[in-house]
């Protein structure tokens, strides 16, 4: 070392004066640059042996904090530490360092978890402003009108009624005095269930969609798999129809939130079919051919057809809601393994917090390994149990349904007159809680472009939120999804006034 040579130089030469020792060229080491000077003040032998320990001195605490702040040593082989450590993780010790070391240039995150932290869409981001300023008529008067969110407030009252009376009961399952039956009980509730869903459940699901449906099918129990919410639901359903890569055909415009719920876990690309106002957005057979046409060019051509059907007991018009499970069992010589049914309690019993979704399949198949993966959405029993009462109480269950449905069609009139005193125009439905409306004479260009700066004014000037229609994958520009039983009768007003000043300053662009 640089050091250790220097100081045998030093002992062979005579002193030498201080003028001399100044005159010496330092070099570029940190530490002559420190020996040099003190031998300049410090005269005589002392100045030397000053100017050779100092440095030494400070090798030596430079030394010991590097000691400290290294990692600690591995424990004898022989030692407890040592013995536990080895019996929890089978990484080498050598190898373990490394991996946890701060310096290393990991991924914080994987590319896939990246490309879901990157994924978002307009519909998500109106969500979320208007999560962060919501509109309340008396604590909140300036903020967001949410018209983007697919929830029922109309009959809350309603189910918030039966829980009063019945929850408690329903969800501990009181089995009365006897000590015996309050055990089993609460070992019903505590103990493991089935993944995919209680039998009483299934039992009680069966009949109460039996019920929406008006008697004119009936629903097996063998053939549910009950998961956490419609959106598990379909990602299950999806994962056991498909294989990375393939693809579904949707009719367009659909869901915003399927882009996520199909495609994020499971490798699964969506190929929409444009419907078209010229049809009144009702599927034609030439756009599906054109679309199944496109899709085998890529190799797809396994065809299943799944149905969702989570707004079967919301409709109010005069029509009646048709199950695809009525249709193939009017259908001879088909294969009823390929046609499935999505639905769950979040829309037709206002229930979106529950999260109960259901898998209904012709397909033994498919029902077994949805069963299986179940497992990572199951709903909790105590949820299961309140379920079972409340779907089995026949009186309650014919009275929201009726209820519900006229509070739907109210609402419904009541905001399609709203958006025609601002003139837009709204295509007519009979079922759900949107509003398809048409506002492409209010974008300056007729494009997603000018969709989207109208849908951007709507929601910062106007404070009201909507879903335009480019992410429910909609070819036309200008249509924007609106949810009306987000709303009382006193927000129509307030919702009119926010539109106008939008809708007054632009000139119709037709």
């Amino acid at each position: 070392m640089r050091r250790s040579g220097d100081g045998g130089a030093a002992k062979k030469k005579k002193k030498r004066s201080a003028s001399a020792a100044s005159e010496r060229r330092p070099r570029a080491d940190g530490g002559m640059r420190i020996v040099v000077p003190l031998q300049g003040v410090v005269q005589g032998r002392g100045g030397l042996v000053l100017g050779s320990l100092i440095p030494c001195a400070l090798f030596y605490f430079f030394q010991l904090y590097i000691k400290r702040n290294r990692a600690s040593p591995p424990p004898p082989p022989g030692s407890p530490t040592a013995a536990s450590a080895a019996a929890v993780s089978p990484i080498h010790r050598s190898l373990s360092r490394g991996l946890l070391a701060p310096r290393a240039a990991l991924p914080a995150i994987s590319a896939r978890g990246a490309s879901v932290r990157d994924d978002d869409s307009l519909y998500y981001a109106g969500l979320r402003r208007c999560a962060a300023d919501p509109y309340h008529p008396a604590t909140n008067p300036s903020g967001i009108i949410q018209l983007g969110l697919a929830e029922n407030y109309l009959s809350l009252d309603l189910v918030g009624r039966w829980m009063e009376e019945h929850a408690a009961e329903a969800a501990s399952m009181a089995g009365g005095e006897d000590e015996d039956e309050r055990e089993l009980s609460i070992r019903g509730l505590a103990a493991y269930q089935p993944y995919d869903g209680i039998l009483a459940l299934k039992m009680a699901l069966a009949g109460f969609m039996r019920q929406i449906m008006q008697g004119s099918v009936s629903f097996e129990p063998s053939q549910m798999v009950i998961t956490s919410g419609a959106t598990p639901a379909m990602e299950i359903l999806s994962f056991c129809l498909a294989d990375p890569g393939n693809a579904f055909l949707v009719p367009s415009p659909y869901y915003p939130g399927w882009d996520r719920d199909i495609k994020w876990r499971t490798g699964i690309e969506l190929i929409p079919v444009p419907c078209r106002s010229t049809d009144n957005f009702n599927i034609s057979i030439t756009a599906l051919e054109i679309a199944y046409n496109q899709a085998k060019k890529r190799g797809i051509k396994n065809i299943h057809l799944i149905s969702d059907e989570v707004f079967a007991g919301s409709t109010y018009g005069s029509g009646k809601f048709v199950s695809v499970a009525e249709v193939v069992d009017d259908l001879e010589d088909f294969d009823k393994g390929r046609v499935h049914i999505i639905y769950g309690l979040s829309k037709d019993l206002s229930l979106a917090g529950f999260r109960v979704g259901v898998i209904y399949s012709y397909n033994e198949s498919i029902v077994t390994a949805a069963a299986k993966i179940a497992r990572f959405s199951s709903v909790s029993t105590p949820t299961q149990r309140l379920l079972v009462a409340m779907l089995s109480d026949q009186k309650f269950i014919s009275d929201y349904l009726k209820v519900n449905r006229e509070r739907l069609r109210k609402m419904y009139h009541l905001f399609v007159d709203a958006l025609d005193q601002v003139g837009i125009e709204c295509y007519k439905s009979s079922g759900g809680f949107y509003c398809w409306a048409d506002m492409s004479k209010f974008i300056r260009s007729y494009s997603e472009k000018g969709e989207r700066k109208l849908w951007d004014r709507l929601l910062e000037e106007a404070k009201v939120n909507v879903t335009p229609g480019s992410s429910c994958h909609c070819i036309e520009p200008g249509w924007f999804r609106c949810c009306f039983t987000t709303l009382s009768e006193h927000d129509i007003p307030v919702l009119v006034q926010r539109l106008r000043t939008i809708t007054d300053s632009h000139k119709p662009n037709r």
